[in-house]
């Protein structure tokens, strides 16, 4: 065997990581990257890779940075099936859609404005074949891939359709098993179920995006947001959440929906201002059978919807979107991208950040470089559509809801896993990775731990797995 390592490597955006198993190419996740433009789209021009070369993909969820290059792939020569579970199928049909349209709408604007020619990664016409190759495999039912290679999903408990993937291996007559991780949920998040514990494998690839630190405890996060919402709503604010379209925008509703239904801040508008996160509610309206028993009994079980409620309009419309920066607060605007770096809540900040009296509600991961990382970081003003704008606005983080395991939650999972003999730290940035590594090696030293950096390969003799 042999593993190398095209994105996610080292940062923690760009998923792609290339097996050659009995002379056939599979590649776990093909995501974009994302952050600073101009670095970004360099990385992705350039898979490293042939596409043409690529016999098999294997999708661990519909987020962007490891799905996002799949129409590309497509558009390169990759005519194989991309395996996935049927929600991330269903998911990437407006995610894809939604990122083939971004480039093409920046393409029109740099053409417009800088009189600068480029071309976008792939359109909208790119997508449809993309979909048609996607081959859809339930959770925990054994798939043959191809002659020695077995594929399983396990729950990942990340988003909606997440999938941790277990493949069983035959290669020179030696019997493995290899484990990908993908992104990995937490304990006790709202919605989706617990992630599932693997119980053995002999190399496993892991995310580490919080491998150096520890959540807050997901329990409270109700408690903190009923008391910073209602400081903001007190002053008469708007409140400006960015969050991602999948999943991150659906927590940040179930919690509002339930702090009004317990009335515990008041009946105020709130406007989920995103055409893209208004679709993929509907696939999670389709798909009730994943939600946890926290959410069916305080929703489903008397057929109320936890993504819909009185308050609560979802815009469409670049006109209703307009709009509301001639409201009056208070009221909450959802709003994507969850790092602020594109979409409707980049023109929302732009129009309300210099007011003391509105809320900046930071509710995800922000990337490096990225405008909502800034904000993060407590920069007193920012730059936006080529403006500085000072940040008058009140910022508040919480970290609760990230999606993502911590250090605990890692470690629980490795510590489960009985036979490890090699482990491969991706998706953290460095200091993450390289920490959780660390970790590794102190309470398992029997497991040989690397940190890749892109585009670094392994060979893996299967004999040391006799």
């Amino acid at each position: 065997m042999k593993l190398s390592f095209y994105g996610a490597a080292r940062e923690v955006t760009g998923s792609k990581h290339l097996l050659t198993i009995n002379g056939k190419n599979i590649l776990l996740d093909c995501g974009i990257f994302q952050g600073h433009r101009k670095k970004s789209a360099e990385k992705n021009k350039d898979l490293m890779f042939e596409s043409k070369s690529v016999d098999y993909v294997i999708l661990s969820h519909a987020h962007m940075d490891h799905s996002g290059l799949l129409p590309m792939l497509v558009k390169n020569g990759f005519s194989g099936p991309i395996v996935t579970t049927s929600a991330t199928r269903e998911l990437c049909t407006y995610m894809l859609q939604d990122s083939a349209m971004i480039q093409e709408n920046d393409v029109a604007w740099l053409l417009k404005h800088k009189k600068e020619v480029v071309e976008p990664l792939y359109t909208s016409e790119d997508v449809i074949p993309t979909l048609s190759q996607m081959l859809t495999v339930p959770y925990n039912m054994q798939y043959q891939l191809c002659e020695g290679v077995r594929v399983t999903f396990l729950d990942a408990g990340h988003i909606l359709g997440s999938a941790i993937t277990v493949l069983d291996i035959i290669e020179d007559g030696v019997e493995y098993r290899l484990t990908f991780t993908g992104d990995l949920g937490r304990k006790g998040l709202p919605i989706l179920r617990d992630p599932q514990l693997v119980d053995t494998t002999d190399i496993l690839i892991t995310e580490s995006t919080y491998g150096n630190r520890f959540h807050k405890f997901i329990d409270d996060v109700d408690v903190y947001l009923e008391e910073v919402l209602n400081k903001a709503i007190k002053r008469g604010g708007k409140i400006i959440i960015p969050a991602f379209a999948l999943e991150r925008t659906q927590e940040v509703v179930y919690y509002l929906h339930l702090l009004m239904k317990q009335s515990r801040i008041p009946q105020i508008p709130i406007f989920v201002d995103s055409p893209l996160a208004t679709d993929v509610t509907d696939v999670f309206r389709a798909h009730p059978e994943c939600f946890d028993k926290e959410v069916y009994d305080e929703f489903c079980s008397d057929n109320s919807n936890p993504f819909g409620f009185g308050m609560l309009k979802y815009t469409r419309s670049v006109e209703e979107s307009k709009s509301l920066n001639s409201k009056h607060g208070p009221f909450v605007i959802v709003s994507a991208s969850g790092m602020c770096e594109f979409g409707r809540v980049v023109h929302h900040l732009k129009n309300n950040i210099t007011d003391p009296n509105n809320l900046i509600l930071i509710v995800g991961f922000q990337a490096e470089n990225t405008l909502g990382r800034k904000l993060v970081d407590g920069e007193k003003a920012v730059r936006i559509h080529g403006e500085i704008f000072p940040v008058k606005a009140d910022v508040v983080v919480v970290d609760a809801f990230s999606g993502h395991a911590d250090r605990s939650d890692l470690m629980t999972f490795v510590s489960n896993i009985k036979g490890l003999k090699r482990a491969f730290i991706v998706h953290g940035e460095e200091t993450q990775a390289q920490t959780f590594s660390d970790i590794l090696n102190e309470t398992h030293p029997e497991v040989e731990v690397s940190v890749p950096s892109r585009g670094e390969g392994f060979v893996i003799d299967p004999k040391q797995f006799q």
